[in-house]
């Protein structure tokens, strides 16, 4: 007797093997991630293509840190809008960078800020490798000023609930299904704008 590939599926996830949204994760990542989060974020934070009126040139990244938005410049007044979370009280900025360095998975090395507030992040000093626990998420673009590392990113994030807020020490945090697709949208050398509040 032939079973469908639904069916097996199907059978899997209720047997438990594999989490029910496993159905809707992206292939040929080494670590989960699913489509279906971003049904888990205020509407107004999802993914889209909008209208965009701007001086800056196509390729461009724009974050919009105040409404929690991040551009990337299209063609013809349009853009592609992401829902981010951005840096909170006191560890907001704003100006102009450029994307020296990209990593799939990357490690993530607490800075000194960050083992200030939290001293048990000490057990990473060295660098926390790429995957689910992660705060750097599926992918990171590391911005750069001149060839000084900012030490601010964009980047993935597992928890959904940032998405919309100011909750990070300066980084802009997406969706992970959002950090692919933008990932393989730009390269090094893109031009990132962070507007002032």
């Amino acid at each position: 007797m032939l079973i469908s590939r639904r069916a097996l599926l199907t059978s899997i996830v209720a047997a438990g093997l594999v989490p029910s949204r496993h159905a809707f994760g992206l292939s040929g990542e080494p670590f989960p991630v699913f489509a279906s989060d971003a049904k888990e974020i205020p509407y107004k934070f999802r993914r889209r293509e909008v209208k965009y009126e701007t001086q800056e040139p196509q390729g461009t990244i724009v974050v919009d840190a105040k409404h929690r938005f991040l551009y990337h410049v299209g063609g013809s007044g349009k853009a592609t809008r992401y829902g981010a979370s951005v840096g909170k009280a006191g560890k907001a900025w704003s100006g102009e960078t450029v994307i020296k360095r990209m990593e799939k998975w990357p490690v993530w090395v607490p800075t000194p800020e960050h083992l200030a507030e939290h001293p048990n992040m000490a057990k990473h000093i060295h660098g926390m490798p790429g995957g689910p626990g992660n705060p750097m998420g599926a992918r990171a673009l590391y911005l750069y000023q001149g060839d000084v590392d900012t030490v601010y990113r964009i980047h993935g994030t597992h928890d959904l609930k940032l998405i919309g807020r100011t909750a990070t020490a300066g980084c802009f945090g997406l969706l992970n299904i959002d950090v692919i697709h933008l990932y393989d949208q730009v390269a090094i050398g893109t031009r990132v704008v962070v507007l002032p509040p």
